[in-house]
């Protein structure tokens, strides 16, 4: 097959100003980045009001292996196909990260004949956002650590500091760091660290922001620390807020592109998946929604997770209701959740898992059914996506096809990185006919019920876990962040993505088990807890040989090895 970089060169552009019409966009609401992006003025939220609302569409999975089961190929397939039945489709995605494209994930663009292009623009810098992320970031680190220099007004306890520094780069030995090391003219010696920009909570507050009042807000809410007395710290105390959001003033604004196959492409935030919801951003749906029939965004990980939370952050700051939510399953996923195999990132699959075995799939089919249902304990109707590959037996496919038809759910087996939107009419068919059922959408909790029963709450649901299981010291700072008036936002639970379980080497979906909460963290600005359930790598690193190694530039200037 040609590969994703070819594809991507060999596309058929349509001018930005006709895609953006297509929407019902004017040229008046388009800033111009290049010739291939355009940053959307937010006064389009307001200006197509008018304009009927589209059927909204959450693209998840089933829990992934380490290599991803094609959420992003999905949803942009899905968008495309959509023309094929005479529809228009829009899709949302997130941005892509430096960090993951230059090491073993590679690019966040989709693939084959499902993706957005140009694919080097997508996954290299872009418009520049999550360096606005990073830098108005970085800039409140900087007015904390000199504000304890010049007299600590505010009585922070340099030990109670949570805002550390964020790069967009995978670098591990930045994980810990020591800050103010010389002179008393260098600040004041304290242990911090570095997280990478997608972690950060700025960017979670820009995906969540539905306007430029509103991200102003949410900047100023940031708690930074706590005082000896442990009363919360906020970078509008610390007077940075301001001097933030004008740093974000473009960086809301999200940004249009264009698919292999013309669809329009909202391309806007990434949040990271385990310690923030993971989805892309609200101003761009709010644009979306009113920009065609059908508007498909993808959340991370698997439904348990990003779906969760899409649903329960992330609608809850649009107003949006969902219409229909695909799940995402692929043959090597469910033969992972079986148990028989163990993969690992990096490294070849094992060769047992090529084998033709529709037992294997059925072996590990507990996973799918969870997923489902966790779509379903929100009222939302989900239709499963068998995303082909190659080396894909048939009987397979038709095997998860069948867990589903079990589940009563519909299913459709789809081809679009081949084949790109006709491969996905089959599916696009089926996600029409759920959108077309009665809407019976519902959060999995109330604002206020106690954080500790909203935890319990989707450990129960989502998870199967049998309750929680929290430290001390997570108790202490449940009890403290209800006492400082935090305790209605939403929780969004850090855990691993490779498996239901606390645990990544459980598969399928494990039964008799407590959810370990061994802290827990508020991103008040965003608007929801965080409690930490497992080792999070908030600063990933470098594998042995990094995809950075074989991205260059040829003779000619063009980029070469992006994957």
């Amino acid at each position: 097959m040609t590969s994703n970089l070819e594809i991507s060169r060999n596309a058929t552009l349509k001018p930005l100003a006709d895609v953006a019409a297509a929407m019902g966009i004017g040229e008046h609401l388009c800033e111009p980045y290049g010739r291939t992006t355009a940053k959307i003025s937010l006064d389009a939220i307001g200006e197509l009001a008018d304009r009927p609302k589209a059927r909204y569409v959450v693209v998840s999975s089933v829990t992934p292996t380490p290599f991803g089961e094609g959420k992003t190929t999905t949803t942009v397939g899905l968008g495309q196909a959509f023309a094929h039945l005479g529809k228009r489709g829009v899709i949302a995605i997130r941005q892509a990260s430096m960090g993951p494209t230059f090491g073993i994930k590679g690019g966040a663009a989709g693939g084959g004949y499902a993706q957005v292009v140009p694919m080097e623009s997508v996954n290299l810098h872009l418009t520049g956002d999550l360096h606005a992320v990073t830098s108005a970031h970085n800039l409140l680190a900087a007015m904390v650590d000199n504000h304890l220099h010049k007299g600590n007004r505010l009585g922070i306890d340099p030990f109670a500091i949570t805002w550390r520094r964020v790069l967009d780069v995978n670098d591990r030995d930045l994980r810990q760091i020591v800050t103010g090391l010389g002179g008393k003219a260098d600040g004041l010696p304290r242990q911090t660290g570095f997280d990478i920009t997608a972690a950060s909570e700025v960017m979670a507050v820009l995906a969540l922001a539905d306007s430029l009042p509103d991200l102003r807000a949410r900047l100023g809410r940031i708690v930074v620390g706590y005082t000896g007395d442990g009363e919360p710290v906020t970078a509008e105390q610390l007077r940075a807020a301001g001097a933030m959001c004008v740093q974000l003033r473009e960086a809301i604004k999200p940004n249009l592109m264009q698919t292999v196959e013309q669809t329009p492409a909202l391309v806007h935030c990434g949040p990271f998946g385990n310690i923030a919801h993971g989805n892309s951003s609200v101003v761009a749906d709010l644009i979306g929604i009113r920009g065609g029939d059908y508007l498909v965004t993808e959340a991370g990980f698997g439904a348990d997770m990003g779906a969760e939370r899409f649903f329960n952050i992330k609608c809850r700051a649009s107003g949006l209701v969902p219409d229909a939510a695909v799940v995402v399953a692929t043959v090597r996923a469910l033969k992972a959740h079986s148990g028989r195999y163990r993969v690992v990132a990096g490294r070849p699959l094992p060769e047992g898992m090529l084998d033709e075995s529709p037992d294997d799939v059925h072996a590990g089919a507990a996973n799918l059914r969870r997923q489902i249902a966790n779509i379903r304990a929100h009222g939302v109707t989900p239709v499963v996506a068998v995303n082909a590959f190659p080396t894909d037996f048939d009987s397979e496919k038709r095997a998860i096809a069948d867990i589903a038809a079990g589940e009563g759910v519909r299913a459709a087996i789809s081809n679009h990185v081949a084949a790109g939107g006709k491969g996905a009419a089959e599916l696009a068919e089926a996600v029409a006919e759920a959108c077309a059922e009665p809407a019976r959408f519902g959060f999995l909790y109330p604002d206020d019920l106690p954080l500790d029963r909203k935890i319990e709450t989707v450990a129960r649901r989502m998870y199967g876990a049998d309750g929680i299981d929290p430290s001390p010291a997570a108790r202490r700072q449940l009890d403290s962040y209800e006492r400082c008036g935090f305790g209605s936002l939403p929780v969004c639970i850090a855990k691993t993505h490779l498996s239901l379980s606390a645990d990544p080497s459980r598969k399928g979906a494990p039964t008799g088990w407590l959810l370990p909460v061994r802290e827990v963290r508020a991103s008040v600005g965003a608007g929801f807890v965080y409690p930490i359930c497992g080792d999070m790598r908030t600063m990933p690193g470098l594998s042995s040989h990094p995809a950075a190694e074989v991205i260059d530039i040829d003779e000619s200037g063009q980029v070469v090895g992006l994957a």
